[in-house]
């Protein structure tokens, strides 16, 4: 045997030997769980729905039903850790099985699990065998312990850490002994402190207070709050709560009702309770919400701050799923949208980031990358004019809420016809209005202005304007934003059937039309025309004429724009006037001048930052590095001092257009592709990693700018790539959290490796 083999072999014999009393879950195991383990094993993506991210989540263990099935006709059982089941024989009656006992005499599926992958480690930083399947759309076989064998033969690299730098020495001892000791779980339940508790007293107080308007205020918000991570002022870090309807009051253990919806019949006496979240935070399911005292006092003054009445509170159903404008039609509407937009942000996070964790059915109606900004309510004929809005409001109803197969076209040509019934009623009482200019766009605070980036079936959002002028922008009134969150959010289904999908991607592209069109407006009407031909080439044609309702052409803006590209003069304007908002400056891809870096940086860093804008905003016909690259890769840049900047290197794809949901590769325009280069983890799924030193990188972008083929691009990841299996990738991969950590402290959580490419 090698050397290195029996040292290596001593020490595993060593570090299994050294422990003789219990090894405690919460303080050694789930520690190595995070470390190695979360990252693939969280939410609905999960393989095999194994969550190995809480106590609750192991002890349910595996199942061979996948929530990913775009196939599937009829909707399936909802498996929601906490919610849908409690305690490990709960989910054995579910179809959960066991990945910690036994079974016939065969070992626990965990232990065999790590065996396997200990007995075929990876070769250090080398690319992954062409045959092992790392794909997030692999079929899982999830054997049972009585098919571990077969599976193992014919999976030989298939052990955990799947396909990935294993566990020390030491981590996998200490799991050895835990299995042999029992594989013992124990809790340790977040506990809130002093602060959070007289805080979760009041806002508990005030959701469950009598009276009809009050019943019907905290039903609305708590289908906007319901997937929201809350955090109070003066928490402890790392504490967050979620909004849960429960059989028991304020003071009782909480007993949640687990509807399929938010909005579906609890059918029973309830009451609003915030529960702290358990378990792991991820990223990508982390979607924050503060809440305060100043909190509550915007709430009280924007929903009971004006006199309204409620004759009787409507029950739930399908119609009211359907159309929310109808069943909150009692709430001032300028209320509700003005909670929307004061924290924006948080809004179109849930839709671009929300409860789909792998968001294709949402992601590819959108860009690759644009802005979003809102219309002002005071500028907002449905909240400023009540005819226009009885008369609108019975045609805002979503599709999604009946599932039929047979029925498919014939619902989604009712909602079609209905969304364009408004669509026309809509640009002809705009026409009589007075036309638009910079006062009817919201600039409350800076969630005003927001970038979203796409990466095939994830997508983040950040304030501010990153990144170059995008091809497209959306400006969203308070229909628009709506119907987004509840058609996206609050009414789909990720156990829903092929027809629930199917509908909630039509409905959305119908969305993203409108806020494009309602984004025209703001030009010269003479240029309209132009720009929807260069947003819908090709194909996206015959989708106007099929799909969409005419464009008003004729109408003036009152903005003035008077330059031949008027969409890219409005957008440097936008970035003038909005600067104090949190427009963003950025250099890398915005670089007007000589200097292509932010301010106040050191000179080392500085130079970093101008070399790399050579990458950023130049299109792949110019720069064929960008067809190698996947859609997320960070770029981890080591400085002289020992610190570190971290950059997202996101690859823009141009599409002729994005108005269909199959096909999508056939309308990809790769010579059109660009790079946006930011200091900042803009996903919550990294694909790839660099790690280069500051010294060196002039010659990575010298390499990057020469790069011809794929050969050529392998040299640069040879020399600089952080591949699944280098043997520090687990070291690089938390640091980009690390990174969130110290500069977003709230927002950070643990990333998702399930799309991590081999390159």
């Amino acid at each position: 045997m090698p050397l290195r083999s029996l040292l290596a072999l001593a020490s595993f014999l060593i570090a299994l030997g050294a422990r003789a009393d219990a090894i405690s879950y919460v303080d050694e195991v789930q520690p190595i769980l995070t470390q190695k383990c979360v990252a693939c094993h969280t939410c609905y993506d999960a393989p095999c729905q194994l969550n190995l991210g809480s106590e609750e989540g192991i002890l349910r263990g595996a199942s061979k039903q996948p929530v990913y099935d775009g196939t599937r006709t009829q909707a399936q059982a909802t498996t929601r850790l906490y919610l849908d089941a409690q305690g490990e024989q709960a989910w054995r009656q579910r179809g959960f099985h066991s990945v910690l006992d036994g079974e016939n005499g065969q070992a626990a599926l965990i232990k065999r699990m790590l065996e396997l992958g200990r007995s075929q480690p990876l070769e250090p930083n080398a690319k992954l065998p062409d045959n092992l399947d790392i794909a997030i759309t692999r079929s899982n076989s999830c054997p049972l312990p009585g098919e571990f064998a077969a599976y193992a033969q014919k999976n030989p690299h298939g052990g955990m850490p799947f396909a990935v730098a294993g566990l020390s020495d030491g981590e996998y001892a200490t799991l050895e002994q835990w299995l042999e000791q029992g594989a013992r779980v124990s809790e340790r339940a977040l506990e809130p402190n002093a602060a959070e508790l007289r805080q979760v007293e009041v806002w508990e107080k005030f959701l469950n207070a009598p009276g009809a308007r009050q019943n019907l205020v905290s039903r609305w918000l708590y289908e906007h709050l319901f997937l929201a991570h809350l955090h109070f002022e003066g928490g402890e870090p790392g504490h967050f709560f979620q909004m849960v309807r429960s059989r028991t009051p304020s003071g009782k253990p909480i007993d949640p009702i687990a509807t399929r919806r938010p909005n579906d019949d609890p059918g029973t006496e309830f009451y609003y309770r915030l529960w702290p979240v358990q378990g792991v935070i991820v990223h990508k399911t982390h979607i924050t919400y503060p809440l305060s005292e100043d909190k509550l006092a915007r709430i009280e003054e924007l929903f009971f701050g004006d006199d309204w009445s409620l004759d009787a509170v409507p029950g739930y159903g399908a119609q009211r799923r359907a159309n929310p404008f109808e069943t909150f039609a009692a709430i001032p509407a300028r209320a509700r949208y003005q909670f929307m937009l004061d924290n924006a942000e948080y809004f179109v996070r849930t839709f671009i980031r929300g409860p789909v964790c792998r968001g294709q059915i949402a992601t590819d109606v959108i860009r690759d990358n644009f802005w979003a900004f809102f219309q002002a309510p005071e500028h907002d004929l449905y909240i400023t004019d009540a005819d226009y809005q009885r008369e609108a409001t019975p045609l805002l109803a979503m599709p999604g809420q009946f599932d039929d197969i047979g029925d498919l076209l014939g619902l989604w040509r009712n909602y079609r016809d209905k969304r364009n019934e408004y669509e026309d009623l809509r640009k002809d009482a705009y026409a009589d209005a007075p036309a638009a200019d910079w006062s009817h766009i919201w600039s409350g605070n800076d969630n005003a202005l927001l970038s979203i980036f796409r990466q095939y079936d994830s997508a983040s959002v950040r304030k501010g304007l990153l990144g170059d002028i995008p091809q497209t922008l959306w400006w969203m009134d308070y229909p628009l934003l709506e119907r987004t969150y509840y058609q996206l959010v609050v009414n789909f289904d990720v156990f829903g059937n092929v027809s629930h999908q199917a509908q909630t991607r039509l409905y959305f592209d119908l969305i993203r039309n409108g806020a494009e069109v309602n984004f025209l407006r703001l030009l010269p009407a003479r240029s309209r025309e132009g720009y929807l031909d260069d947003w819908y080439q090709n194909s996206g044609k015959l989708k106007m004429l099929l799909d969409y309702t005419s464009v008003d052409h004729r109408s003036a803006s009152a903005i003035g724009l008077t330059g031949r590209d008027p969409r890219k003069q409005f957008a440097e304007q936008l970035l003038q006037r909005y600067a104090s908002l949190n427009a963003r400056p950025d250099p890398i891809n915005r670089c007007t001048g000589a200097r292509c870096y932010r301010d106040d940086l050191p000179r080392e860093l500085q130079h970093v930052e101008q070399t790399l804008a050579r990458l950023a905003s130049r299109p792949a016909g110019g720069l064929r590095v960008i067809e190698q690259l996947p859609e997320a890769t960070m770029l981890r840049v080591e400085l002289s001092d020992g610190s570190r900047e971290i950059y997202s290197v996101l690859r823009n794809r141009a599409h002729s257009n994005v108005a269909f949901m199959l096909g999508e590769e056939l309308r990809y325009q790769p010579r059109l592709d660009t790079l946006t280069i930011y200091p900042e983890v803009l996903s919550s799924y990294p694909n790839f990693l660099f790690t280069v030193k500051a010294s060196e990188i002039d010659a990575f972008v010298r390499q990057m700018e020469g790069v011809a083929d794929a050969e050529s691009f392998e040299r640069i990841v040879e020399r600089w790539g952080v591949r699944r299996s280098h043997p520090e990738f687990w070291r690089y991969f938390h640091d980009l959290a690390e990174h969130i950590r110290e500069t977003q402290p709230q927002e950070a959580g643990v990333l998702d490796m399930n799309r991590y490419q081999n390159l």
